[in-house]
């Protein structure tokens, strides 16, 4: 049987316009929750500053009632939380954060019937030296991949760019996760792989937008687990993590980022 191909749609400027507006609700309750990223806060703190910057900015949520075929139930928080060794996915819960936790946010929103989704990882007070080589490596990997995101390349050459300043470091970039196409839904065609053959893959258009979203882990290795909860990914040896992400519109001019701060 052959299989169906997915249907990749291209966007108008307008509309990547009207998506970078809400990327800037997006970036704005970033903002927000890594403020609120202070020692006896909880994940379900921030929970409620995303909720109220991004009702503030009109937006609306697309995490909660979330239900992709493979979770146990629908999502039931606006925000992603994951603490330390938890790499993606984790509900928000009532633990409270202190000294040294390493924080990844993750968010993404609709305004206008249109999505942007992007995510932060940072410290509670001063990082220790590793999660600051962690957290810049995966800085480094996410920048290296939205510079290759140029028109007349291919998801290949992108993959390659993101995945080479984890290879010159000791951390090992989490497996069977990427980034993804985005629209009007919050996931859409293409996947978007944190590795990649140069000149191999989808050629890159103008008006493809897609999230860029590599996560690192300490121990070196790209094994994980999963929580009991069935939605939070873990790092398999209980080493750090770290996860940054952009969307990202491909332009006649180069890649235009669409999750930063409004104006």
């Amino acid at each position: 049987m052959l299989k169906r191909r997915q249907k990749i749609e291209l966007r108008t400027p307008g509309e990547i316009d009207a998506m970078a507006a809400t990327g800037g609700v997006v970036a704005a309750v970033l903002a927000a929750c890594s403020e609120a990223c202070v020692p006896g806060a909880t994940p379900q703190d921030l929970d409620g500053v995303a909720d109220r910057v991004m009702t503030e900015g009109g937006a609306v949520t697309v995490y909660r009632g979330y239900h992709p075929a493979w979770a146990p139930g629908p999502y039931p928080a606006v925000l992603c939380v994951s603490v330390n060794d938890v790499i993606v996915h984790a509900i928000p819960d009532d633990r409270e954060l202190g000294p040294g936790d390493l924080v990844s946010i993750d968010f993404a929103c609709s305004l206008d019937g249109w999505c942007a989704d992007a995510a932060v990882t940072v410290s509670v007070g001063e990082p220790t030296p590793g999660d600051a080589a962690l957290m810049a490596a995966t800085r480094a990997c996410l920048e290296a991949g939205i510079a290759a995101a140029q028109p007349g390349a291919t998801l290949g050459d992108v993959g390659a760019a993101l995945a080479r300043p984890a290879q010159e470091t000791r951390f090992g970039m989490l497996e069977d996760h990427g980034g993804h196409g985005i629209g009007r839904t919050m996931h859409a065609p293409p996947h978007v792989a944190n590795f990649g053959v140069p000149g191999q893959g989808l050629d890159l258009r103008p008006g493809l937008v897609i999230a860029l979203e590599p996560m690192l882990q300490a121990g070196g290795r790209g094994d994980y687990r999963h929580l009991p909860d069935g939605w939070g990914v873990a790092t398999a040896d209980r080493s750090r993590a770290a996860h940054f992400e952009h969307t990202v519109a491909i332009t006649a001019d180069g890649p235009r980022v669409l999750t930063v701060p409004a104006g």
